[in-house]
């Protein structure tokens, strides 16, 4: 959990940090702070007090295995099995360890090499290069402005059910209606309804934005 959290933060997030791995892992600054020192010991991190953590090649190596195959073994899941994108998550943490380099091969073959999760997060590439970004978060999109939904930032089995409800998931095209001020809502469009979502949830659905239309 911590290799695979480490990479999350340094490659697709803020940065890994003691305070920022706690909060993610739910666990004390002391906690981390101790498994920092094995990790470090065993080779798998660099880091310095009160600076960034960094994972060695090895690290990588071992960080970009197990998210691999978490994602695929998420998106096993969905595409073959019919979960729901909102209950994989916790059952693909116990399947990532029953994965081998075999049964990974059958399942990139079997689901056509996908790029990414159910839930829009890459799957990491095997030559342990960066992966493209995901997209931007709808906050950021203007009113008029039409974009399609890529990812989320935070696989919450509550939100993702919410999203699911309401149509957004990835590859769903919305159209920006209105930003209220002061920290309000975002009304957007998508399908045949209009909803008002919260600031705080537009900012975790990530989106590309789509070709201007002259209207």
């Amino acid at each position: 959990m911590y290799m695979k959290a480490i990479y999350r933060l340094a490659r697709e997030g803020p940065g890994a940090t003691t305070s920022v791995l706690a909060t993610e892992l739910g666990v004390s600054p002391a906690s981390v702070s101790g498994m920092l020192k094995k990790l470090v010991a065993d080779g798998y991190v660099e880091h310095e007090a009160r600076g960034d953590i960094a994972l060695t090649r090895k690290g990588l190596q071992e960080a970009v295995r197990v998210v691999r195959r978490n994602r695929l073994a998420e998106r096993m899941l969905t595409d073959m099995l019919g979960m729901s994108w909102d209950d994989v998550h916790a059952e693909a943490c116990i399947l990532e360890h029953a994965i081998t380099d075999r049964l990974e091969e059958a399942l990139i073959k079997t689901l056509g090499d996908p790029k990414t999760c159910p839930h829009g997060h890459p799957i990491p590439p095997r030559d342990l290069s960066r992966p493209e970004p995901l997209g931007e978060p709808l906050a950021q999109v203007e009113p008029g402005d039409d974009a399609t939904v890529c990812g989320v930032t935070e696989a919450l089995p509550e939100m993702l059910r919410y999203l699911g409800e309401l149509g957004m998931q990835p590859g769903a095209h919305v159209r920006v209606i209105e930003k209220a001020p002061l920290g309000g809502p975002v009304t957007i469009e998508i399908g045949n309804k209009r909803v008002a979502v919260s600031l705080e949830l537009a900012r975790m659905v990530l989106v590309t934005r789509q070709a201007a239309v002259i209207r």
